[in-house]
């Protein structure tokens, strides 16, 4: 076995954690290999660099050497963990179906059976009473694995084929395979590297999807593949631009096979006509940098939103004969308070997603008549949003409703009647009365004088005289909205004196979109003052104190919890950072890394020097320095496809070398799992009781 530096410490923690509770418990301590990175005639060094190579067996000795100190750290939260686990997994419905929806003579559905990990997709023909079909059951396909994710389930329009995607990795390239529902036969066919879905034509023979590449993850081609034709996949488009990534759909209308191009502020589409699957595909129109658009097609013409001369975005129009933009007319003005967010169109309705002073609005339009109606959502503090709706000619809408108070509620609005039919909530097993709760949106003040809002809640009865702990969520990134919905697991925290807050901070859309604007480039600090200002009026408010203030935020959200812990790391009792995005300028500059290079217009191009620096200045592994920091726990998957495991690994190796002060730095990786932790709806819960037993142990609640 190596020794290299750290290699002791699993044989230390096994003796330590078998004595006194009273020994000190000593972390890993990585070993430092200077390595030199230079642009702009500037030398980093970075110590930890040599940790960028899971296949080398010294990394992955460290990080579960990690593992084995956070198990030792969090040892006499062990029973509470197991409480919580079965706390939040006692919520759940054992037995729980989705709702069906209707499509092409067919309801599907997905089911969990009782102790099953993953679901079972289900069609029944005609109606609700007919014999089910079993699609797929992926708790079987799952046997043997510890990572199991199935994407794009997709019927032909005959109805005789699926097509899905598999990922056994957590690196989110998936492997296509097609079934044929008559017989149950998987085709010898399997397509690898892919997005994870199709579009098929409507010869239902054809296929068309995503080519990936396997180490910047980038959606890079489009190809065709025919079934029953045993010549190879054919490439019906290359995007050359690596800063933009492509993707391939059907039509609602089920008449188009529409290509997709797309970066971070620019869009192009190109189509052609699902019944011509080898025909050539017709560009929509050409890309112009920050021309964003969508398209949506009903009849003889398409709906674009899109941000031109708009933006909070607009909706236009335009024959499908005529696509180019010069031809598009305005449906729905561009207006300075209200941002587009979204649409769906039905043969007689259109109905508008709009955020109002934060709040998702849907407006309904009467094609025949004009006539239009906002729907009443019932609360001040909620989320709702536009579910499955595969039929135009339909009358009724299916959306989804959620507060922080309300359980997830699914809901067919019948446009014609303006009825709300609630067709299924969200079961709270053991009960749950949204009266014993109290949501609130209050208003912080940033550093600029703008108003932050805060959405929150706790247990009534809870003391607001700056006793109670806070956890306060953060995001803050590619216009992002975080918005304030229910959830069951947070009742373990409620029910135990918690208050639960997110800070709708610049980056994200909660305002529109001068809001994410405000908070990227050059514009980035907003984001991390917002969530501080957020921080300190509720310190102010005496919601609670910086004793026991604790926060979280996850990806994006993580490398703002490096910003502020690293600008104010008085400020907080504990932080958990999960997958963070913290060796910015490192990743920004290492274009074979994923998502680098696409998103250049989000945080900055740093091979050029005026991004370089900017970023330079907040990069949290950069700006670690000798300060108190917090009490952390920060959470990594070493498969992960968006923020790579060694960001993480390296900064907490960081902290630990330079910070003062007693307070712990854990670092939990997952060496199964990617950037959205464990597959399984129960595995995962076991990584949300650990979370939540560090913020009980931090805040001294024992049970």
């Amino acid at each position: 076995m190596k020794t290299k530096g750290f290699i002791t410490f699993g044989f230390l923690l096994l003796i330590l954690s078998c004595k006194s509770d009273s020994m000190k418990i000593t972390p890993p301590v990585a070993k430092k290999v200077p390595f030199d990175l230079n642009k702009h005639n500037q030398k980093r060094v970075d110590n930890y660099y040599w940790m960028n190579d899971r296949e080398d067996p010294d990394v992955i000795a460290y990080l579960k050497a990690e593992n084995e100190y956070t198990s030792a750290i969090l040892k006499d939260t062990e029973e509470l963990q197991d409480k919580l686990y079965n706390e939040i997994v006692g919520r759940m419905e054992q037995r729980e179906e989705s709702v069906p929806y209707f499509t092409n003579g067919y309801f599907y559905y997905t089911r969990y059976d009782e102790g099953k990990e993953y679901p079972v997709y289900c069609r029944k023909k005609g109606n609700m009473e007919a014999a089910e079909e079993i699609l797929l059951n992926v708790n079987e396909m799952a046997e043997g694995y510890e990572y199991f994710q199935v994407s794009g389930f997709t019927v032909s329009l005959d109805n005789k084929m699926l097509a899905y995607g598999v990922d056994t990795v957590s690196r989110r390239l998936y492997t296509l395979y097609f079934k044929e529902l008559g017989s149950g036969r998987i085709l010898p066919i399997s397509i690898e590297n892919t997005s994870g879905s199709v579009a098929w034509a409507n010869d239902n023979n054809t296929v068309f999807y995503a080519r990936k590449d396997t180490a910047t993850l980038r959606s890079y081609a489009i190809e065709r593949f025919k079934l029953n034709d045993a010549r190879p996949a054919v490439t019906v488009y290359t995007e050359d631009d690596e800063t933009f990534y492509t993707y391939v759909y059907k039509s609602r209308s089920r008449q188009f096979i529409i290509i997709g191009s797309g970066s971070t502020l620019t869009d192009e589409y190109r189509i052609l006509s699902a019944n011509d699957p080898g025909g050539e595909f017709k560009l929509f129109t050409p890309r112009e940098r920050g021309l964003e658009y969508s398209i949506s097609h009903l009849k003889d013409k398409f709906y674009i939103r899109t941000n031109l001369n708009a933006k909070n975005f607009r909706l236009m129009m335009t024959p499908v004969t005529a696509t180019p933009k010069e031809n598009w007319k305005e449906v729905i003005p561009h207006r300075t308070d209200v941002m587009l967010e979204g649409f769906i169109e039905f043969d007689d309705y259109l109905v508008l997603e709009e955020r109002i002073k934060g709040n998702t609005n849907f407006r309904v339009i009467d094609l025949k008549t004009s006539e239009e109606h906002y729907l009443d959502m019932g609360e001040d503090v909620y989320t709702a949003w536009i579910s499955v709706n595969p039929e135009p000619s339909s009358k009724k809408l299916r959306m989804v409703y959620s507060s922080m108070t309300t359980p997830t509620s699914t809901y067919d609005y019948d446009m014609e009647n303006r009825e709300k039919i609630l067709l299924k909530r969200q079961v709270i097993v053991g009960g749950h009365d949204p009266e014993k709760y109290e949501s609130r949106r209050l208003y912080a003040k940033a550093t600029d004088g703008r108003e932050i809002p805060v959405s929150l809640v706790y247990k009534k009865g809870t003391m607001l005289d700056g006793s109670a702990p806070l956890l306060l969520y953060g995001y803050g990134a590619y216009g992002i909205t975080l918005d304030p919905h229910f959830s069951s697991a947070n009742l373990s925290l409620l029910d135990r004196g918690f208050i639960y807050a997110i800070a709708h901070i610049r980056g994200g859309q909660f305002l529109g979109r001068e809001w994410y604007e405000d908070g990227k480039m050059l514009n980035k600090k907003n984001t991390f003052t917002d969530f501080i200002a957020c921080a300190e009026f509720l310190i102010e408010n005496k919601y609670t104190s910086a004793q026991n203030l604790m926060a979280e935020g996850g990806s994006a959200g993580g490398l703002l919890m490096g910003a502020v812990v690293n600008m104010r790391p008085d400020l907080f009792k504990a932080v958990i950072a999960a997958v963070p995005f913290v060796d910015v300028v490192t990743t920004m500059l290492d274009e074979n890394i994923p998502l680098t290079t696409s998103e250049y217009d989000e945080w900055g191009n740093p091979n050029e020097k005026v991004y370089y620096d900017y970023m330079l200045s907040y990069s949290p592994y950069d700006n670690v320095a000798a300060n108190e920091y917090p009490n952390m726990l920060v959470t990594t998957g070493l498969h992960d496809s968006q923020v790579q495991y060694w960001e993480p690994a390296k900064w907490v190796a960081k902290i630990r070398e330079m910070k003062t002060g007693d307070n712990i730095v854990l670092l939990h990786t997952n060496m199964d799992a990617g950037h959205g932790g464990a597959s399984g709806r129960f595995k995962r819960q076991k990584e949300t009781a650990m979370d939540y037993a560090f913020l009980l142990k931090m805040a001294g609640i024992k049970q």
